[in-house]
């Protein structure tokens, strides 16, 4: 299938005029039709005739022209519906593009459909959605990760080649591990978030899922960069990502937080992520043991902050000036601005809202200190392999307790990979995240990228 190469080298075939972007586009839309109606990944599918008309009258000017992609649907599209996977939104077309999609689409890239999500991303198994729950290709009774379950279940099931998701507490890492695919959280305003429905807006980033390192890399260099509509991006200049992916991480140092290798962490995740510490070590890296001793409020911090955020947020949601009633948001989404709006209300602001955020700078500090010893760290996505449906979304600790490893990096604003990197004997993907300090994307794709020329869980997919 031509959906199983890189972007990179569609791309290449496409400037040799081997193939064209119809070819690409007939191939992703077959796929769409054979394997949604079992993986439930879309929500608004764009009609099929608009997505070959649209390849036909392509120019290749960029390397990602003329690639199929999709979009996790909470970023407002100009005449499409936008849901962000809740009743609330059913019917709610925006007049206008966000940022990064308009970014996306000027590079020639062709927008196949809005995914499937936890409402508002409130959830890590696109369970909490009102478009029912998607499927996991790798096993169709298990979840697909969250909240951005839909992106990547589509991108490893090959009906498109890449998605632009959104990471509050590890929305593109969970189900980039869960379904062995490659995903990007990049540093806090290093990509604008103008046009994304937010969850929390001190914690939400944008960023690429993809097959591979490189493309990752290579959609990154197009969607970075400051935006005059978003106050939060950073006005640092965006790096070459691309010219040096092939340096390598020899003489790197990567450090393993003996917080995240210790209890709660299920032993076939703990053995695949020393596997792949010792083959950063044969790619040159030297691995030591860190500390993050503060990673253990991390939880109690996002899940008081987040909820804070997310209480206020929502407030416009009326069902008065667009969209339906508040009676549509689902259980979870309640539990959560329930939970925000008590953190904020007289005579708790202090005990809980304000040392929430004495905590995250102590999160923060704890991060700088291990970051002068170490480049980057290594660590689980998820404490466990993906779970089957039904066992998250009815148990709500659980479902919080999915985020342990992912929520310290939205809460210090650092930029983390999501790689695969093994799979159980059951055959489920199993993923790694590699952190680095803020703006240090460059290096993580290097890392990355020098562990998928020696691995090839990236390349592997699902029989379905």
């Amino acid at each position: 299938m031509l959906i199983d190469e890189t972007i990179a080298s569609l791309a290449n075939k496409l400037k040799k005029k081997e193939i064209s972007p119809v070819d690409i586009a007939k191939e992703c839309l077959k796929q769409i039709e054979k394997q949604n109606p079992k993986i439930n990944a879309f929500i608004t599918q764009v009609d099929s005739k608009a997505v070959l008309d649209q390849a036909k009258k392509i120019k290749l000017t960029t390397p990602l022209s003329g690639i199929p992609y999709v979009l996790k649907d909470v970023y407002v599209t100009k005449d499409l519906r936008t849901t962000a996977a809740s009743n609330v939104l059913s019917d709610y077309i925006p007049q206008y593009d966000a940022t990064v999609v308009h970014k996306v689409n000027s590079a020639g890239s062709i927008l196949l459909g809005k995914m499937n999500m936890d409402a508002w991303g409130h959830g890590g198994s696109t369970e909490n959605t009102d478009f029912g729950p998607a499927k996991n290709p790798w096993d169709i009774t298990r979840v697909a990760g969250g909240s951005g379950g839909g992106p990547a279940a589509a991108i490893v099931s090959r009906m498109c080649s890449f998605a632009i998701g959104e990471d509050t507490g590890g929305s593109i890492r969970n189900p980039a591990g869960w379904c062995g695919i490659t995903g990007l959280k990049v540093t806090y305003g290093r990509v604008s978030r103008y046009g994304s429905i937010a969850y929390a807006s001190s914690f939400d980033s944008v960023g690429p899922t993809a097959k591979t390192a490189e493309d990752c890399a290579l959609i990154l260099q197009h969607i970075a960069g400051q935006d005059p509509h978003d106050a939060t991006s950073s006005p640092l200049p965006v790096g070459d990502y691309l010219s040096r992916l092939e340096e390598g991480i020899q003489g790197k140092v990567i450090g393993v937080p003996k917080e995240f290798m210790g209890e709660g962490l299920d032993p076939k995740v703990k053995k695949l992520i020393l596997v792949a510490a010792q083959k950063f070590t044969d790619l040159g890296a030297k691995i030591e043991e860190v500390s993050l001793p503060t990673s253990k409020y991390a939880i109690s911090v996002y899940y008081l902050l987040a909820p804070s955020e997310t209480s206020s947020n929502l407030a416009r949601y009326d069902g008065i000036r667009y969209g339906n009633g508040r009676d549509k948001f689902t259980p979870e989404t309640m539990r959560r601005i329930m939970i925000g709006t008590y953190a904020l209300s007289a005579g708790y602001y202090d005990a809980y809202y304000k040392k929430a955020q004495q905590a995250r700078t102590l999160i923060i500090k704890d991060y700088q200190k291990v970051f002068t010893k170490c480049d980057l760290i290594l660590s689980p996505i998820s404490p466990t392999p993906p779970t089957k449906l039904g066992e998250l979304i009815n148990d709500p600790v659980k479902n919080m307790l999915a985020d342990i490893y992912t929520v310290t990096t939205n809460t210090a604003g650092i930029p983390a990979l999501a790689l695969p990197c093994g799979f159980t004997r059951s055959g489920l993907p199993i993923g790694m995240q590699l952190q680095g300090p803020m703006f240090s994307e460059e290096v993580l794709l290097q890392a990355g990228y020098a562990y998928q020329q020696v691995t090839d869980w990236h390349v592997r997919k699902p029989q379905l």
